[in-house]
């Protein structure tokens, strides 16, 4: 019998998998809302590379993006949505499962 579909990995989201998206999810989980620049400067990325990020998490309909003013001045927050909040946590999960397991199937088989 093949094991292929069984190890844990198979259940991770690939869209949030992605370094950059998965930084953006991380930091949208631990707020209620953030402001673009913000999450530009802490996920360390240029506006062109977080907006196409953005992008393709909203058209997931992970995220959400607001724009408003500041006085004068444009901004634009993100917001993780309901369906983001769960992915992300799901997939959290699923790493959590395969740090963990790797250990133990290590000792049972040394």
């Amino acid at each position: 019998m093949s094991s292929a579909g069984k190890h844990p990995r198979h259940r991770l989201d690939e869209l949030i998998h992605s370094p950059v998206r998965f930084s953006i999810m991380a930091t949208l989980a631990a707020s209620e809302q953030a402001e673009f620049g913000f999450v530009r400067d802490l996920v360390e990325v240029t506006d062109s590379v977080l907006s196409k990020q953005v992008s393709l998490l909203e058209e997931a309909g992970y995220v959400a993006v607001r724009k408003g003013y500041v006085g004068k001045r444009p901004r634009t927050w993100l917001t993780l949505t309901a369906k983001g909040r769960s992915a992300f946590r799901a997939h959290v999960a699923v790493l959590h499962e395969i740090a963990s397991a790797a250990p133990e199937t290590v000792k049972e088989h040394a």
